[in-house]
């Protein structure tokens, strides 16, 4: 078996959980592979001399990895996506970070969590994604999917912005706000949320459609069939508007068209008995803590 481990933020207790890893998986006979930038930080530690000959680096990822795991909160997740890309290499997520919808394994249940999953004792959680493409030539995006949410957003201005949005070719509305957020799923839970976008099942073959502070308060959320493309054309008194895909963020010409749509392949998400998105809804949301209830 071979495994691709992804850490970001580097840290005492990333090293920690990164050394039990190995060593599990160094009993486990499998062939360890660490994302480059964090192998040269470890390689040579006193802790892991024992295991330094079975640890190998990596820069790219192939389809000869079995597993990808990633260590760190929900936002090491979106980095690790862009590294396994259309691979459809299933994620293992750990969470040394804070809120984990994605990253729900905890440190100390390291081993018997990856133990279950040599067992084969866990399904596969298949999540959207969307892509996006624009109609000028001249804009080019280095990764043009994202697995929470695509947003448009006003630059350099406290003024709102126009955004005129078709689904296919059917003209929907022109949303006065300081931005639109097209959110998958997954990202439910996250940037719509947070603008009062609709929690959606992992499952649901939907997209949702939050504007940011919108000026009239009859623009709400709209929760859509995951088959439309969705096109927007942004005004506004600035030149440029922003637009950002989980977080990595582009500027473009108002004179822009950007069609979104699902992408066509899925990020692969391990979950495990006792991880589904109902208990980690209760968890992170504190439902069901109000006894009165």
């Amino acid at each position: 078996m071979k495994i691709a481990i992804y850490v970001l933020k580097y840290n005492e207790k990333a090293k920690s959980a990164l050394l039990t890893l190995t060593n599990f998986l160094e009993n486990k006979k499998v062939e360890i592979h660490i994302e480059h930038s964090i192998y040269i930080k470890v390689i040579d530690l006193k802790e892991f001399e024992s295991i330094k000959p079975k640890l190998f680096s990596y820069t790219k990822l192939d389809i000869s990895f079995d597993f990808l795991i990633s260590m760190g909160g929900d936002g090491t997740i979106l980095r690790a996506i862009t590294q396994v890309k259309d691979l459809e290499i299933p994620i293992v997520g750990i969470n040394t970070g804070n809120l984990g919808f994605l990253s729900n394994i905890k440190v100390d249940s390291i081993e018997s969590a990856l133990d279950k999953i040599f067992k084969r004792e866990y399904k596969i959680s298949n999540r959207c994604l969307l892509s996006i493409e624009t109609d000028s030539n001249q804009v080019k995006f280095d990764l043009d999917f994202a697995l929470n949410e695509i947003a448009v957003g006003r630059k350099n201005t406290t003024s709102m912005i126009s955004i005129k949005t078709w689904l296919d070719d059917e003209y929907l509305t022109s949303y006065w706000a300081d931005g639109l957020i097209i959110s998958t799923p997954t990202g439910s839970t996250g940037y719509s949320l947070s603008c009062g976008g609709p929690v959606i099942m992992p499952e649901s073959e939907s997209l949702v459609l939050t504007p940011i502070a919108p000026h009239n308060l009859n623009a709400r959320p709209l929760v859509i069939p995951a088959k439309h493309k969705i096109s927007l054309q942004i005004s506004g008194r600035e030149n440029e508007f922003l637009v950002s895909l989980d977080s990595r963020i582009s500027s473009l010409k108002n004179s822009t068209t950007i069609s979104i749509k699902k992408a066509p392949y899925f990020v692969k998400m391990i979950e495990l008995d006792g991880g589904s998105f109902i208990e980690t809804l209760r968890k992170k949301l504190l439902w069901g803590v109000d006894q009165r209830n």
